[in-house]
Order: structure tokens, then C-alpha cells, then sequence
């Protein structure tokens, strides 16, 4: 019997992710976009805005992107290792 494969490919995954996001929000990360940054994941903590985390291509650095368009580079928030 054939497994149905229930991820979604990385390509659907990322436009879900973009889809949460605001226009400045956007607009910083397609600039990022052109020096190999992603959107990671967007963190969602109770009674709080929601918080864009994007990664370099070499996954060393992490970043959040701010409600205003602004890129955070020291954020005060834990990430685990994969």
C-alpha cells in the first residue's frame, strides 16, 4: 500500500508563511530574499504579536523580521538547533 506523503512541499509551506505576513514585512524580506535569507517560521506566543524569524542561507544567523518592516538582528528570543 502507496504512503501519502502529508508534508507539504517547502514551496507551499513558504507561501502559507509569507501569506501571514505585512506589507513592510514583505517588502524587507524579498530584499533579504536576494542575499539567500528565508522565512523560517513565524513563532506565535499568546496574547502577543505574532514574531517572523528568518535564517541566512548557512543557517548561522537568525534575524526577526519587526511589525514595521525592520530587521532585528539581536532578537530576545531562544531558538533550539536541529
Amino acid at each position: 500500500m502507496p504512503e501519502i506523503e502529508r508534508r507539504k512541499n517547502e514551496r507551499e509551506y513558504a507561501s502559507a508563511l509569507k501569506r501571514q505576513l505585512n506589507e513592510a514585512q514583505l517588502l524587507t524580506l524579498r530584499g533579504l530574499e536576494q542575499f539567500g535569507w528565508e522565512l523560517k517560521f513565524i513563532r506565535r506566543v499568546p496574547f502577543q504579536p505574532p514574531i517572523a524569524v528568518v535564517s541566512d542561507s548557512n543557517r548561522k544567523a537568525y534575524a526577526v523580521l519587526e511589525l514595521d518592516g525592520t530587521l532585528n538582528e539581536r532578537p530576545n528570543i531562544q531558538i533550539r538547533d536541529s
